[in-house]
């Protein structure tokens, strides 16, 4: 069994949802050495997420930047948790609601994600800065 670990830091990105498939092949190289194996993708912050789904079309990735926002609004004036701005509670609730990783098989030396699936970034802030991500790979 082999396994290995490695930190990622994305750049900051706008507000949305967007493919990270290929950084975080990038960022483990090990991928290659796995023939059946694990890997997740684990985010280290309370206001993004991570979901995996449609890689092609990018009205899907709008849609569910607008789903989620008609979904968990901002300025509800019964958020108590406001410190950070209108989108600091409402980035809390979809993170909750997206989860904080993701779990892909590891097929011969490859994700064995569907055609048309990816990594999705959620980033649920106006300026969320940049998101750490740990990657944990296991297999033989």
């Amino acid at each position: 069994m082999k396994i290995y670990q490695q930190t990622l830091t994305l750049n900051q990105r706008r507000r949305g949802f967007h493919i990270i498939t290929s950084e975080v092949v990038y960022a483990m190289p090990q991928i290659s050495q796995i023939r059946v194996g694990m890997c997740q993708v684990f985010i280290r912050h309370t206001s993004a997420s991570l979901a995996i789904n449609e890689n092609a079309d990018p009205t899907v990735r709008q849609d569910f930047e607008m789903y989620f926002n008609k979904t968990v609004p901002e300025n509800d004036p019964d958020y108590r948790h406001d410190d950070e701005g209108p989108d600091d509670m409402p980035a809390h609730l979809k993170a909750a609601m997206l989860g904080s990783s993701v779990m892909i098989p590891i097929r011969n030396g490859r994700l064995a994600l569907g055609t048309w699936q990816g990594i999705y970034l959620c980033e649920h802030r106006d300026h969320g800065g940049e998101r750490d991500l740990i990657i944990t790979v296991w297999g033989e």
